[in-house]
C-alpha cells in the first residue's frame, strides 16, 4: 500500500528510462502498483517492455462483494499478471489455500498470469516444518489444475520471516526451498512441468544480494518488495538479475 497515482507514474517513468535498453528476451519485468494506479500506469507502459500486474483479485466475476476487484476488472486496466496469496494477505486478511486456489482458477479463466506466493513464518521454520508448509501451500494452490493450466503459473517463494525485516534467506536456504518446490511440482505433474514453471524468490531482495540469489540453479527470478519503491534500487536489481548467466 504505497504510492499515489502520480507517485506511481513517476516511479514507472523512471524505470522506463533506466531499463530502456534492457533485452526483454533476457529478463521480464513486471510492476504491480495498487489498484487505483493500475489504469494510469498501464497508459505509461504503452510500447514499453515493462509489464503490469495487480496485487490481488477476487474469484467472483461480479456481484454484491463491496470493496473487491474481480479478475475481469483487473484485466480491463491493462494488467496481465496478478499476485495471489501473498503472505500479507494470509497474515492480515484471512487468505487460505482454498481462497488462493479459487483466485488462481478465476485468474486463469480470465487470461491473467497468477504469481502465486508460498512460504513459511519464522515460527514454522524454527519448528522445522518449512517443507510441510511449502507442500501444503503448493498442493493447495495447484489443486485440480491440469498440467496445461499449471504451466501458466509463476510461483514465488516468500520466507515470511525475511519480508521487510532486512533478514534474507541465505542463497543456500533459498535454493533448498526452491528445489523442494520444484521436486513437488515434478511429483504432481512431471519433470518437464517442473522445469518450465518459473519459481521466484521474495524476501528482502536488494541490489546487493540479487546476483548471488539468481546464480542458484532453481531460482528463476525475484518478487521484490521494499526495494521496488525506489527507481535506483529496483532498476539495479533488474539489471543485475539480467547479467546472471544460468
Amino acid at each position: 500500500m504505497y504510492k499515489t497515482i502520480n507517485e506511481a507514474i513517476e516511479l514507472v517513468n523512471g524505470l522506463k528510462r533506466e531499463l530502456f535498453n534492457l533485452d526483454s528476451a533476457t529478463i521480464e519485468t513486471v510492476v504491480c502498483p495498487t489498484f487505483t494506479a493500475l489504469s494510469s500506469v498501464a497508459e505509461v507502459l504503452v510500447e514499453s517492455e515493462i509489464q503490469l500486474g495487480a496485487q490481488d483479485c477476487f474469484w467472483q466475476e461480479e456481484g454484491a462483494f463491496t470493496g473487491e476487484i474481480s479478475c475481469k476488472m483487473v484485466k480491463d486496466t491493462g494488467a496481465k499478471f496478478v499476485i495471489i496469496g501473498h503472505s500479507e494477505r494470509r497474515q492480515f486478511f484471512g487468505e487460505t489455500n482454498d481462497s488462493v486456489n479459487k483466485k488462481i482458477k478465476a485468474a486463469l479463466q480470465t487470461g491473467l498470469t497468477p504469481i502465486v506466493c508460498v512460504g513459511e513464518t519464522l515460527a514454522e521454520r524454527e519448528k522445522g516444518i518449512t517443507n510441510k508448509i511449502l507442500e501444503d501451500h503448493v498442493k493447495g494452490a495447484f489443486k485440480d489444475l491440469s498440467q496445461e493450466d499449471a504451466l501458466k503459473l509463476v510461483v514465488a517463494y516468500e520466507p515470511v520471516w525475511a519480508i521487510g525485516t532486512g533478514k534474507t534467506a541465505t542463497p543456500a536456504q533459498a535454493e533448498e526451498a526452491h528445489k523442494f518446490i520444484r521436486d513437488l511440482i515434478k511429483n504432481m505433474y512431471n519433470i518437464e512441468a517442473a522445469g518450465s514453471i518459473r519459481i521466484q524468490y521474495g524476501g528482502s531482495v536488494k541490489p546487493e544480494n540479487i546476483s548471488e540469489l539468481m546464480q542458484q540453479p532453481d531460482i528463476d527470478g525475484a518478487l521484490v518488495g521494499g526495494a521496488s519503491l525506489k527507481i535506483e534500487s529496483f532498476a539495479a536489481i533488474v539489471k543485475k538479475a539480467g547479467e546472471v548467466k544460468k
